[in-house]
């Protein structure tokens, strides 16, 4: 009998201390708690954000002791999802009005920690029409654009920048077609996804495409020869390292923060892109 209280009280000593215990989460503190030694998972589009972590970021960061895993996505959806669900830590591939346009659908608590560069939309034509310039576009002139809507405010801004329509007063950030009240040329145009955009430059249908940075350099094109508009450095579309709010004072995702915001990173998008991508460095 004596023996086996013995055991009883053993075995109690044990599961009260973890009775105790719990995920930072379940008590309601910070949930990057206790997350030193794991592996930072980013997820990033192809180019140029996975780029510069690979190639610019993880060494800078292996040298703090953190171990960075990117993550590579083809499209604009599941990075937010599964940063969302916990899947990853951060990511790495979008600009503010997709990031709030997400939350406001998905109702998610996704948050900007710091901006890092500028991908200046472009217009670009079809590879076989020989048009060089935006007044070189024929009346009635078809032009591919993404069929994301939170990204059309800014595509029809672009467009009205170039002369090709006029966008009615007042606007917000939820635009359509029939919110362009001046169409000179009679402009028409199809929606695609946004990754495919650069394929349909060889559409004899397709007479241009208002095509993202990264989808431009990874279909072959080089945006500063090839589009014949592009957004200028002022652009407001900054893209940034997201994050969820429960983890961002997780001390690796500050020290990403430092090197993404870091001279070198900044050295290697002027020196690789060469004006393709622009440096617009700032925190939130």
């Amino acid at each position: 009998m004596r023996k086996a209280l013995t055991l009883l009280m053993l075995a109690l000593l044990v599961v009260l201390p973890l009775a105790g215990c719990g995920t930072a989460t379940e008590k309601g503190g910070d949930a990057s708690q206790g997350t030193a030694n794991k592996p930072l998972k980013v997820g990033a589009t192809a180019v140029p954000h996975a780029e510069i972590l690979n190639e610019v970021v993880k060494p800078k960061l292996k040298e703090k002791g953190i171990d960075l895993e990117v993550v590579v996505f083809q499209d604009y959806v599941l990075p937010n999802t599964q940063l969302a669900e916990g899947a990853l830590d951060a990511n790495y591939f979008q600009h503010i009005p997709w990031l709030e346009a997400t939350n406001k659908e998905k109702g998610y608590k996704l948050v900007p920690v710091a901006g890092v560069h500028i991908e200046p939309l472009g217009l670009y034509p079809n590879k076989k029409k020989g048009y060089k310039s935006v007044n070189d576009l024929p009346d009635g002139a078809t032009i591919a654009i993404t069929n994301g809507a939170s990204e059309w405010l800014r595509v029809f801004r672009l467009l009205e920048a170039a002369g090709l329509i006029k966008l009615k007063e007042g606007i917000g950030e939820k635009v359509t077609e029939k919110d362009i009240v001046e169409n000179p040329k009679h402009i028409k145009f199809t929606q695609v996804d946004p990754a495919m955009l650069p394929r349909t430059l060889e559409d004899p249908k397709i007479d241009a495409a208002v095509i993202n940075t990264n989808f431009a350099i990874e279909g072959g094109l080089v945006p500063t020869k090839d589009a014949i508009f592009r957004e200028d450095e002022n652009s407001p579309y900054v893209n940034v390292l997201v994050t969820r709010e429960d983890n961002k004072n997780d001390p690796r995702i500050q020290e990403l923060v430092k090197v993404l915001l870091s001279e070198d990173v900044k050295k290697f998008i002027e020196e690789k892109y060469k004006g393709a991508v622009v440096p617009a460095q700032k925190t939130f």
